[in-house]
């Protein structure tokens, strides 16, 4: 069955909210209110914040107002990868702060076991599997990235094994694999709109007052604090945390450093027992390929196969807007890929698409932003792993708008900033050429040309 057959009865929805139990929205801010702590935008970032606050003062007065629905935007439209890594992975991370690769990977570790102990304390049926991670070579120069891959894991002080080929297929069966990484720590899975839910649920329930359909149109100094005013009404606030994701930031000192792309998935139906099969997998590890346009993929709960990446999509202007969600030429290339990768599935047919924007900046890790005289702090830039490390992020950002001087505080990744991407038109120009430039590397045995190369002179990249 061609690719595109394969996905003509899908549907344009995210598979992680088409489900009969998602909760009813919340009702928007009608009215003036005043708050301890203003938090703009209901992802993870958000909604740990909101979290954490309470947890460190359960009298703090605690308001999140959300433009469209909690979890609305990538929060709820990735594959459900929870890293250990703040760093979006460990060569970057090495690349960037190698001074405090120890100390950023210790704190990785205890945030990520932050996350699991909150999980089970407040019962989130958010389907985590704790099964590790594959990363798999596809091309021969690949082979040699997963050794490099393993040693970085390894010195800092993660379990590691590289697979040649006969083992990485006796693993998972794709004849395009030539060996992969087994990475059985630090990387889990999870359902992440229910991850989502649950934490809404918690954040209610410990008293925030939390609004959907408010999006913040203005946020200016107000006396010793900050007005945020929404379509319904405003919000007096002492300080601000801003987790407004990929979306156009309220402080305008943050716009140059974030670029949002647009980031594709489909999603099988569930494969029958004898598809399952053939694909072994008996581990359900994530599995992503080492490519610069890499793809990321796993299993649901009820066995479908989740494939998403490959190409990440940057419109002119950074403009974010629903009719970017889909990409008929993108989920085509897609469909291809899955079929190239796994064969034995033709035939199967795709009943979920959909795309989103993602927050990258030109380190693709976080960063942290203090905006309106320190009154408020930005934090973002996640580019694509923000599942576990936007808990951080949330944590980090608490501790600045509360002047407190901790560990994150201190941490070079959090008191430096990004290069700033250039204005429009050059802006678009750089990264189309970045895109381009990508491509031929992967078409030319990895070898990156002079564009790439300047680029990482000089600190820069673009990636999803």
């Amino acid at each position: 069955m061609p690719a595109h057959a394969a996905l003509k009865d899908s549907e344009p929805r995210v598979l992680w909210t088409d489900t009969p139990d998602a909760p009813a929205p919340l009702t928007p801010l009608e009215g003036p209110l005043e708050t301890d702590l203003l938090i703009v935008g209901g992802g993870f970032t958000g909604l740990w914040a909101a979290l954490l606050a309470k947890e460190r003062d359960p009298a703090r007065d605690v308001v999140l107002l959300e433009a469209e629905t909690i979890g609305f935007g990538a929060s709820s439209r990735n594959g459900g990868f929870l890293s250990a890594s703040l760093t979006h992975g460990h060569g970057n991370g090495i690349e960037r702060w190698p001074g405090e690769m120890p100390l950023l990977e210790r704190l990785g570790r205890e945030n990520h076991d932050a996350i699991r102990a909150t999980i089970e304390r407040l019962g989130i049926d958010a389907h985590l599997e704790q099964n590790g991670q594959f990363l798999v070579a596809n091309e021969p120069h690949q082979v040699a990235w997963l050794n490099e891959a393993a040693a970085q894991a390894q010195q800092l002080g993660w379990a590691a094994e590289v697979l040649d080929h006969d083992a990485m297929q006796a693993e998972v069966h794709s004849p395009r694999y030539l060996g992969g990484m087994r990475q059985p720590d630090g990387e889990w899975l999870v359902d992440p709109s229910r991850l989502v839910w649950g934490l809404r649920d918690a954040v209610i329930a410990a008293g925030v007052r939390v609004f959907d359909h408010s999006a913040v149109t203005r946020l200016q100094r107000h006396g010793a604090g900050l007005l945020a005013e929404t379509p319904g009404g405003a919000v007096r606030a002492r300080r601000a945390v801003l987790a407004t994701n990929a979306f156009p930031p309220l402080a305008r000192r943050v716009r140059h450093y974030i670029a949002p792309v647009y980031d594709y998935v489909i999603a099988t139906e569930p494969l029958d027992a004898a598809r399952r099969a053939s694909l072994g997998w008996a581990g359900r590890q994530g599995l992503a390929d080492m490519g610069n346009r890499f793809h990321y993929y796993r299993l649901t709960a009820d066995d479908r196969l989740v494939w998403g990446g490959f190409d990440a999509v940057y419109y002119y202007g950074g403009r974010v807007h629903p009719r970017y969600d889909g990409n008929a030429e993108t989920f085509d290339q897609l469909a291809r890929n899955v079929l190239d990768q796994f064969p034995q599935l033709e035939g199967v047919r795709f009943t979920h698409r959909w795309g989103g924007a993602i927050d990258t900046c030109s380190r693709f890790a976080m960063m942290f932003v203090p905006a309106l005289g320190g009154r408020a702090v930005y934090v973002g830039g996640f580019t694509g792993l923000g599942v576990g490390a936007s808990r951080f992020g949330a944590m980090t950002a608490l501790d600045l708008a509360d002047g407190l001087d901790t560990e994150g505080t201190r941490l070079e990744l959090v008191r430096s900033r990004p290069i700033p991407f250039p204005p429009e038109p050059l802006r678009y120009a750089a990264i189309s050429l970045t895109r381009r430039a990508l491509i031929r590397a992967d078409e030319n045995a990895g070898r990156r040309g002079p564009w790439l190369r300047t680029l990482d002179r000089l600190g820069l990249g673009f990636d999803s």
